[in-house]
């Protein structure tokens, strides 16, 4: 238990470093920001284009890592559906934000810098792989039935075109395509360029950690239990166990995939999810689910990494 105490808490260390920078004015709202895009639009690209042209690239994308994490990922995404539509009769949009919260991930700036810190240098390649489900599956099936929903008059295939146009000025987006093209070509980096991605990719789960404790300074929660409940529920506790039982039933995956596959559900919901729930009315509760589901991360993902290590897919 202590070596996996010595995992999780020095990642919640960084978190609470950026909450304390902001709680204490050492650092203001606008200047995290600043942080932020860097690591949105510097770090994580690095860090991908990085991963992907350290391999060869039929190791990178596995078929069946794909299809068990997005498989997991729509059975939470499409039960969230079922459940805050079908039963508890909320509006469409409002069922597509609270299901997105489920079912998206935050593995740029928790699930990669936890995963790296467990599996090592394959957290990366994982990366990759998760924001592919994340970019071009589950974040636009969310925001075009958010759209569609909000936008009355408005054609499908307008809000479609809409949203892919939005996705392609992605950064994280760019930077996959940029390491798929120089995996595929096998044009090699020069030195000192291959130099700074290496600086800005290492740079990227530390800086990331310290984003997510400053966004989570001034975030409140009030008369909002069943939801921020089933958010937070769904994303720390169902999602990581849709993605178990799907690995276990697809074959050829080998264990320590199967764990940073647990890692990356596990981490709570993707940072941009308060401003996505801002603009669909939803701010308070999406902002307040993501603080719990943060703060509850350090024992849920300490309680999974207590539960590999009596399956003995990993040595601690």
């Amino acid at each position: 238990m202590l070596a996996i105490l010595a995992i999780t808490t020095p990642i919640f260390l960084l978190i609470s470093a950026g909450y304390i920078a902001r709680w204490s004015g050492v650092i203001e709202r606008e200047q995290m920001q600043g942080v932020a895009i860097f690591v949105l639009y510097c770090a994580l690209p690095a860090l991908i284009i990085r991963a992907l042209t350290q391999h060869p690239l039929e190791e990178i994308f596995q078929l069946n890592y794909l299809i068990a994490y997005g498989i997991g990922s729509l059975l939470i995404f499409g039960g969230a559906l079922l459940l805050t539509w079908r039963y508890q009769h909320q509006p469409p949009h409002v069922s597509s934000i609270q299901a997105l919260g489920m079912a998206a991930a935050n593995s740029g700036f928790v699930g990669y810098p936890v995963a790296a810190m467990v599996i090592g240098s394959p957290a990366a390649v994982l990366l990759a792989l998760n924001m592919i489900i994340e970019t071009l599956l589950i974040i636009p099936m969310a925001i075009i039935l958010a759209e569609m929903t909000t936008q009355q008059g408005s054609s499908a295939w307008k809000t479609v075109t809409k949203t892919v146009s939005s996705l392609a000025k992605n950064p994280v987006l760019v930077g996959l395509c940029v390491g798929i093209l120089l995996a595929a070509t096998g044009v090699t980096i020069p030195l000192p360029l291959r130099k700074a991605i290496d600086m800005l990719a290492n740079a990227a789960g530390p800086a990331a950690l310290f984003v997510i404790g400053g966004t989570l300074f001034g975030l409140q929660i009030k008369g909002m239990a069943r939801d921020v409940s089933q958010i937070v529920m769904g994303k720390l506790i169902l999602h990581p166990l849709a993605i178990l039982i799907v690995f276990l039933l697809v074959p050829g995956i080998e264990p320590i995939y199967l764990v940073g596959a647990l890692l990356f559900s596990a981490a709570p919901m993707i940072s941009i999810y308060p401003l996505l729930g801002q603009r669909y009315g939803l701010g308070g509760v999406s902002a307040a689910a993501m603080l719990v589901a943060t703060v509850a991360s350090f024992f849920t993902l300490s309680l999974i990494l207590w539960l590999v290590s009596l399956t003995q897919w990993l040595a601690f």
